[in-house]
């Protein structure tokens, strides 16, 4: 499986009763990989996987595989307690994705020791490629990284952290201890942010909650980024997400809830976002239009 260029993560759609709405989802991914994604990761946390029941998920992660068609790799989230990490990795299997992003269990501070046999317990239950997202609660030393690293099904490691001493130690170590292909990336909220930093580091994939509401911006930063593009980045940094951090940062939960307002403003009812997370205030939408309108103009 090879993961390249802008990735995308969706949100799920809910409708006016509560469920989720496949329909829209559907439509969601489809738009997203016909723009030209580089994976679908599905039922994460722009998907809101911590809201969503074991039954939910299974509908998710067959209707983002069933609405890729095939044309890029499809990866949904898995993580939380131990049983229900493993019965997501299953029913992930089951729904066709080929792979899984494995987020941190659910509020429990463990040391990496623990970290790695929670990973060893999910992969032993499935032959999905796992990518270990490392965040929140989930800190992993460079030796618990590199032994990882020796799992024939850990393919990859998501930092969420943005420890860039820690990191380049992870990346160090783990090189030292495998030959075999290992993929690293950016995955800090609106990572586009420090993708010029992780790039330095050897680093270059990263994910885009932006993509899912605004895949013209998202595509036009990674062009520059990617061809050199100095002031093009900038410019788009300081316009679009600059004050789109500024914005995300004022509420929690506004990572998730302002990418589904957006994923709106574009024409998809995609509802609002579950509890605990709250839906962003009529003013910070009006502010999140101002900011995409002159972001879709410098993008062209």
């Amino acid at each position: 499986m090879r993961l390249d260029g802008v990735l995308f993560f969706p949100v799920t759609p809910f409708g006016d009763d509560g469920s989720v709405n496949g329909q829209a989802l559907a439509t969601h991914v489809a738009r997203g990989v016909a723009a030209g994604a580089g994976g679908v990761f599905a039922a994460c946390g722009t998907g809101e996987f911590n809201a969503l029941s074991l039954e939910e998920y299974s509908a998710v992660v067959s209707t983002s595989v069933s609405a890729a068609s095939g044309e890029v790799p499809v990866l949904s989230g898995a993580g939380g307690s131990l049983p229900f990490a493993q019965a997501c990795a299953r029913a992930a299997a089951e729904a066709g994705a080929d792979g899984l992003l494995l987020m941190p269990p659910y509020l429990v501070t463990a040391p990496p020791s623990g970290l790695v046999s929670y990973v060893r317990q999910v992969a032993a239950v499935t032959e999905l490629p796992i990518i270990v997202y490392q965040r929140g609660t989930a800190r992993f030393t460079p030796s618990a990284a590199a032994e990882l690293a020796s799992l024939p099904s850990v393919i990859g490691f998501k930092d969420g952290l943005g420890d860039f001493d820690l990191l380049q130690r992870i990346i160090l170590r783990v090189r030292q201890a495998t030959d075999r292909p290992f993929t690293f990336f950016n995955g800090l909220p609106t990572a586009e942010l420090t993708v010029q930093a992780y790039r330095g580091m050897g680093v270059p994939l990263y994910s885009s909650a932006v993509f899912a509401f605004a895949p013209e911006i998202a595509l036009a930063f990674y062009k520059a980024v990617t061809g050199g593009d100095e002031v093009m980045v900038r410019r788009l940094l300081t316009t679009f997400y600059l004050p789109l951090v500024e914005l995300r940062d004022l509420v929690p939960g506004y990572a998730v809830s302002l990418v589904k307002a957006g994923v709106r403003l574009r024409g998809l009812d995609a509802g609002s976002v579950r509890a605990p997370l709250v839906d962003a205030a009529p003013e910070h939408v009006a502010e999140l239009e101002r900011i995409l309108t002159a972001g879709l103009e410098l993008a062209g």
